[in-house]
């Protein structure tokens, strides 16, 4: 089947920042790594709202039009799917309108600010009966994807505990620039819902529904300089006019399982000498798995029969694992960031034309935006907090 006997999906992006790039990327190499999807994306429009933004994205990836109001996305009858890559506070309400539009929405976590901004887009994408992606994009890894396939086959035992840690210095110079990211209202919870929304997705993912928490922040830098003008991914300001850091630099919290495991949750955007430290560490009563972004392909593992001085094996994975085989031959070649988000945009697409959801759903962001709040609300009164057992399983 060539491209001139499919249907073609046309493709929208609100906000062209990094993610919107990345998102654009991912929908330029589809092809190259899924060559019979049934549906080929067309690079419609793309909005920002900084002047000349959206022109450049047009101009180096092909968008047909190029507009400041991301409210023209959903009036056009050309645009069947937009990518949501704007900042968190317009998340809620530029997910509802593309969905009341009838448009399919692929749109990066945290989805909002709250749970209630999560639940209002999930509703909107049900009730307009569109798919709705979201961009938890670390479970699209093939070895964290092979780590949850020998966990529910046992191989390590009953899991006991578990420590997901998701640590970053992007935020650890003091010259770095008060953008919306540090603010509550645009940017709402900080590290948690910039990183921790990701260590619970893995949490959800591996292990299963978290019941209670308690958990712990802190804000360690203060004060940061106002940026004089639009800014890009995580830019200085020195010599700004200081104002008050208004969200957590750091979270940790203890959690409890349904399954009766324990784990911590932890995650720092001003973590020194760690960049994109995420991954986890889970024990079983037979063995244990470990992950690290940074080494992607590869699985610390161990199994057997000793139990005491038993050692840890490195495992990389290869095309039998995940999605690895549709961009890598063999074992320990390696995959990058973007190749999972290239993940996300094909399972998107699937689910599009299948009419049913593959991959990371709304759901799952209304349950990790749960466990958000819980802990913000237990760092607030110091108690354990229990979460809603409302939502469907995460296994």
């Amino acid at each position: 089947m060539t491209n001139n006997d499919r249907a073609t999906l046309g493709v929208a992006v609100a906000g062209f920042g990094w993610m919107g790039r990345v998102h654009t990327q991912a929908y330029a190499r589809l092809l190259h790594h899924y060559p019979t999807l049934p549906l080929v994306p067309k690079l419609v429009a793309v909005a920002d709202e900084v002047p000349g933004r959206a022109e450049e994205a047009a101009a180096q990836f092909g968008f047909t039009e190029a507009v400041r109001d991301w409210r023209e996305l959903a009036a056009n009858p050309a645009v069947d799917a937009v990518s949501v890559t704007a900042p968190n506070f317009l998340h809620r309400e530029i997910g509802v309108a593309m969905a009341e539009a009838g448009k399919h929405i692929w749109i990066e976590k945290p989805v909002g600010l709250t749970t209630s901004d999560a639940q209002a887009v999930a509703d909107a994408v049900a009730t307009a009966g569109v798919q709705g992606a979201v961009g938890f994009n670390y479970r699209n890894a093939p070895a964290v994807e092979a780590a949850r396939d020998l966990i529910a086959a046992g191989e390590i035992g009953p899991v006991t505990h578990v420590r997901v840690r998701f640590f970053s210095d992007y935020a650890a110079h003091p010259e770095g620039a008060l953008t919306w990211r540090y603010e509550k209202r645009r940017g709402g919870s900080g590290v948690l819902g910039d990183l921790a929304s990701h260590g619970v997705d893995l949490a959800h993912f591996l292990l299963g529904d978290i019941t209670s928490l308690v958990a712990d922040t802190a804000i360690f830098v203060p004060e940061r300089g106002r940026p004089s003008g639009a800014t890009t991914a995580h830019a200085r300001a020195a010599g700004g006019q200081l104002g008050p850091v208004e969200n957590d630099d750091y979270a940790s919290a203890l959690v409890r399982f349904a399954s009766g495991a324990r784990g911590v949750v932890e995650a720092s955007r001003v973590a020194v000498g760690d960049q994109n430290a995420y991954g986890f560490e889970i024990h079983g009563t037979k063995g244990a798995v470990h992950w690290d972004f940074r080494r992607m392909g590869e699985l610390g593992l161990s199994t057997g029969t000793a139990y005491q001085d038993q050692p840890i094996s490195t495992v990389f994975v290869g095309p039998g694992a995940g999605e690895f085989q549709a961009f890598q031959p063999g074992a320990a070649n390696a995959m990058g960031y973007d190749d999972l988000k290239v993940v996300e945009a094909a399972r998107f697409v699937r689910s599009i034309a299948e009419k049913q959801p593959y991959g990371a759903t709304l759901t799952d962001a209304v349950r990790s935006a749960q466990a958000l709040d819980a802990m913000v609300e237990s760092a607030s009164s110091g108690r354990w907090v229990s979460l809603s057992a409302s939502l469907p399983s995460g296994r």
